[in-house]
């Protein structure tokens, strides 16, 4: 029996036998029970009773939409929710979010700075018991709810609902600094189109005294001041760095960037604008694009003279590092951002899958492409680095202090300069930047895109375009900051506050609410309404306890030791470390915000208030043939 805790039941309000719905919930009369004798309204036709009538499996029986209880009051029909047009787009489009740019730069450097071959036991192990497991999580919360980051809450536990508003103010900050890195891609890829790729030489007018090239003819001596004509091109042509004094003085907005930012989010909009339909196709460029090019790059890093040293470098292990505790936090780290829970892409994209699709399969493959591909992405980064550290005569440690995006648009466009038919190579890598943060930016802003809608249909609901559009806007002018001389300083202190523990509180926060609010035993009955069968012993103790220490580890090792920024020759001052915290908080303050929010407007005494305010608001209806039925 399911009550709202202000009513009352009257027996009397229902006929004997039947099933009726109560103050909007489906109140199920013990001895009625309806059996579905038609093949085609069975709940999975995989669970094995094709010669058998199936029963729903939640416990409630299922009543047609067309019979009215007590002639009044009838089941709340399911509104018509875009889906996947295949499943196959689904599974590109989570694919392309969870692979993009962090995966090309991020992990081939953490990985040799951690042990090489020895730090893929830590990422492993914390791939198995933490990552995966939320990223099925949330896969299974968003398909069996079909609601995005925000109103979702008010069918799992409303109190947490400051969650979702959390969720979409971390969105809007990452589409704020990572869409500016891809306008540093674009500008390089305009700058390729040329027969002598630009950064090459040390003949341009931004070059300095300073500027040495390696691969000259001539016999060069190297100083402590020299400069490789690669990063002079970055710092001094494309970010313009020179003309800041760090982020007292930002300087003025670089106009050819602001071009290529607002570019690429045209792009987005005309992607996104309609919804899962059209970015769904999209995908099919965005997302398969990358490892084409990988696979071309590697071939060619294979085959380039001294690539034996930097695989040799990359994978060396050293066993020393595995006693380190920060090894073990970069590894959770790294899996956690790469696979991408907290940022409501994978309740979005879930949401409009079909009920019974099986997205327990869906998160070991997709989890799997992604780990797999950043393994392969070391490879193509280091045979480069090896072949460098050939060509300079010098240790692969020495190329490989560059880290973060100066590793891709310094040391491996260097390589790639110097590489016969470096023009074609040069378009071919930065188009696959373009693309691998492409779906990434379409993944991300359907996270609020959906959250916004579902939360308010009656204002957004038919006006998705318009929405969409001023979303866009708001993005490109967040984006200023960055587009200015000193943005590359902006982006990296976003990258590091503005993100990491804010969605690190938001997951815990996440997993919390749904396993020991909303009850393990629940949310494995959902799973099992989906798919058949419910989770495992192994997937209930990762939900119910090592992943929410998994991810609380990782919370605390952050916050105890703060990174010290540093950017080409800046050293952050002090007080950017308060600006990073107050960015991170601003976000996660909406969750305490909205708890206690709740509490004051919810009728009744202190403890009733906090029942309520724990306790499912609203059914999730769960669609099942010609019926529509209530879950609570």
């Amino acid at each position: 029996e399911t009550e709202p805790l202000t009513s009352k039941k009257d027996a009397s309000d229902c006929s004997k036998g039947e099933d009726c719905k109560e103050n909007g919930l489906l109140v199920r009369n013990p001895k009625s029970a309806l059996r579905l004798v038609e093949d085609g309204n069975k709940v999975h036709p995989s669970q094995g009773d094709k010669g058998e009538a199936a029963q729903i499996s939640n416990g409630y029986s299922g009543v047609p939409s067309s019979v009215p209880c007590n002639g009044e009051q009838q089941l709340m029909e399911l509104e018509d929710r875009e889906t996947w047009s295949k499943k196959i787009d689904f599974l590109l489009s989570v694919i392309g979010y969870a692979v993009d740019l962090g995966n090309v730069w991020r992990f081939p450097y953490i990985c040799y700075q951690n042990g090489g071959g020895a730090f893929l036991i830590p990422y492993t192990i914390m791939a198995i018991f933490g990552g995966i497991p939320l990223f099925y999580m949330e896969l299974a919360l968003g398909q069996y709810h079909r609601n995005g980051c925000i109103s979702i809450w008010r069918k799992i536990c409303p109190i947490f609902k400051g969650i979702g508003f959390a969720i979409c103010i971390i969105d809007l900050y990452v589409a704020s600094y990572y869409n500016t890195i891809m306008a540093w891609a674009f500008y390089y890829l305009i700058s390729s189109f040329t027969a002598e790729l630009p950064w090459t030489s040390c003949t341009n007018p931004w070059n300095t005294g300073n500027c040495t090239n390696y691969f000259s003819k001539d016999n060069v001596s190297w100083s402590l001041h020299s400069t490789s004509p690669a990063e002079e091109f970055y710092t001094r042509q494309v970010l313009q760095v020179h003309r800041s004094d760090g982020l007292d003085d930002l300087g003025g907005i670089s106009w050819q960037l602001t071009l290529c930012l607002l570019l690429i989010f045209t792009i987005v909009y005309f992607s996104i604008w309609k919804g899962v339909k059209t970015s769904g196709k999209v995908v099919w460029v965005t997302a398969t694009f990358p490892y084409i090019i990988l696979f071309i790059l590697l071939v060619r890093g294979a085959t380039l003279p001294g690539a034996w040293r930097g695989v040799l470098y990359y994978l060396k292990p050293d066993w020393q590092k595995l006693l380190a505790t920060e090894v073990w936090v970069d590894a959770a780290a790294q899996i956690f951002f790469s696979l991408g829970p907290g940022f409501g892409v994978l309740l979005a994209y879930a949401s409009y899958n079909k009920f019974h699709n099986n997205c327990y399969q869906d998160a070991l493959v997709t989890s799997t492409v992604n780990c797999a591909t950043s393994f392969v992405s070391g490879f193509v980064i280091f045979t480069v680095l090896g072949y460098m550290a050939e060509m300079r005569n010098e240790d692969v440690s020495e190329v490989a202090k560059d880290t973060g995006p100066s590793l891709l648009f310094i040391t491996y466009a260097e390589a790639i300069a110097n590489m016969p038919a470096s023009t074609f190579f040069a378009i071919i890598f930065f188009l696959m930047l373009l693309t691998l943060g492409l779906d990434s930016t379409f993944a991300g802003l359907e996270g609020v895109i959906t959250g916004v809608l579902d939360e308010f249909p009656h204002v957004w609901g038919k006006r998705r375009e318009l929405f969409v559009l001023g979303l866009t806007i708001v993005c490109f002018l967040g984006s200023l900051a960055t587009l200015t001389f000193g943005g590359a300083y902006v982006v990296k202190l976003f990258e590091e506050y503005a993100t990491g523990p804010a969605v690190l509180t938001v997951v815990f926060l996440e997993a919390v609410a749904v396993s020991w609010f909303y009850g393990i035993t629940q949310f494995c009955n959902d799973v099992k309404e989906m798919l058949g069968s419910a989770p495992g012993w192994y997937w209930r103790v990762c939900w119910v306890a090592i992943s929410p220490l998994f991810l609380l580890f990782v919370t605390c090792s952050f916050l105890s030791n703060p990174p010290e920024l540093r950017l080409f020759d800046y050293d952050y001052p002090y007080w950017t470390t308060v600006v990073g915290y107050c960015i991170g908080t601003s976000s996660i303050i909406f969750i305490p915000i909205y708890m206690v929010y709740r509490l004051v407007v919810t009728p009744g005494t202190f403890k009733e208030r906090i029942l309520k305010s724990i306790t499912p608001e609203t059914a999730t209806e769960i669609p099942f043939g010609d019926i529509r039925m209530n879950a609570v």
